[in-house]
C-alpha cells in the first residue's frame, strides 16, 4: 500500500492538464509549424493523386454557387487587389518610410521576394491547372498553391509581427493586427469566389506561408538583425 508521501507525489488530472497547457504555450510555434506542414503535405498528396475534388467541390458550391452576388463581386475584387504588385510596392514604401530604422523595410522586401520565389517553385513542381468555366477575372499560370494567399500571409503577417514588436499602445496593436488578419482571410476567400483558385490552393498557400513566416521571423531576421 502506498503511504501518504507517495500519494502526494502522484500528479492529479488538474496538474497534468496545467503542465500540458504550459508546454503548449512554450512550444506554440513548433505546434503551428507542425500543423501547417501536416495540412500542406496532406493537401499536396491529394492534389497530386487527384483525390481532392470533394473538398474543392463543397467550397465551390458555397463560394461560387451560393455566395456570388453582383454587389459582392467588386468588393471581392478589391480584396484580391491587396496582393497585387502595385499595392505591395506601395506598402513596402510605407513600411520603409514609417517603420523605425532601415531594417524593417529591408526585411519586408526580402520577405516578399522570398515568398514569391517559393510560390513560383512550388507551382512549377505541382503544375496544377486553374479552375475552368467560372472565373470572374483573368489569371495565368498554375493554381497550386495560391500565390495571392501565400503573399497575404507572409507580407501582411510580417506587418502584424512588426506592429506587435514596435507598437507600444496595446489597443492599437489589437486593432491593426485584427484588421490585417481580416485582410489575409478575405484575400484567400476572394480567390475562390472569383473562380481563379480551388479552396485547397488557398489553404495550402496559407499553410506553407505560415511556415515561411515563422522561419523568417524566428531565424532569418535574428540572423541578420544588427545588434543594438
Amino acid at each position: 500500500m502506498p503511504d501518504a508521501k507517495d500519494r502526494e507525489q502522484v500528479p492529479d488530472k488538474e496538474s497534468i492538464l496545467r503542465g500540458a497547457l504550459r508546454l503548449a504555450r512554450e512550444n506554440r510555434m513548433i505546434i503551428v509549424l507542425s500543423i501547417a506542414l501536416l495540412v500542406f503535405v496532406y493537401l499536396l498528396q491529394n492534389v497530386m493523386s487527384g483525390d481532392i475534388r470533394r473538398i474543392d467541390g463543397i467550397a465551390y458550391q458555397f463560394f461560387v454557387v451560393r455566395l456570388r452576388r453582383d454587389w459582392l463581386t467588386p468588393i471581392m475584387q478589391s480584396f484580391t487587389s491587396l496582393s497585387a504588385p502595385v499595392v505591395l510596392a506601395v506598402m513596402l514604401i510605407v513600411v520603409a518610410a514609417f517603420a523605425p530604422g532601415r531594417m524593417p523595410g529591408r526585411f519586408a522586401a526580402a520577405n516578399l521576394v522570398g515568398i514569391v520565389a517559393l510560390n513560383y517553385a512550388l507551382k512549377e513542381i505541382v503544375q496544377r491547372p486553374r479552375p475552368e468555366g467560372f472565373r470572374l477575372i483573368a489569371e495565368t499560370g498554375y493554381s497550386f498553391p495560391s500565390g495571392h494567399s501565400m503573399v497575404a500571409v507572409a507580407f501582411y503577417g510580417f506587418l502584424i509581427w512588426l506592429i506587435i514588436r514596435f507598437e507600444e499602445d496595446r489597443l492599437q496593436r489589437w486593432i491593426w493586427s485584427l484588421a490585417l488578419f481580416f485582410v489575409v482571410i478575405m484575400i484567400g476567400i476572394s480567390r475562390v469566389y472569383l473562380g481563379v483558385h480551388y479552396f485547397s490552393d488557398v489553404v495550402a498557400g496559407y499553410c506553407v506561408a505560415a511556415v515561411w513566416l515563422v522561419v523568417f521571423t524566428r531565424i532569418i531576421v535574428p540572423a541578420f538583425q544588427p545588434e543594438d
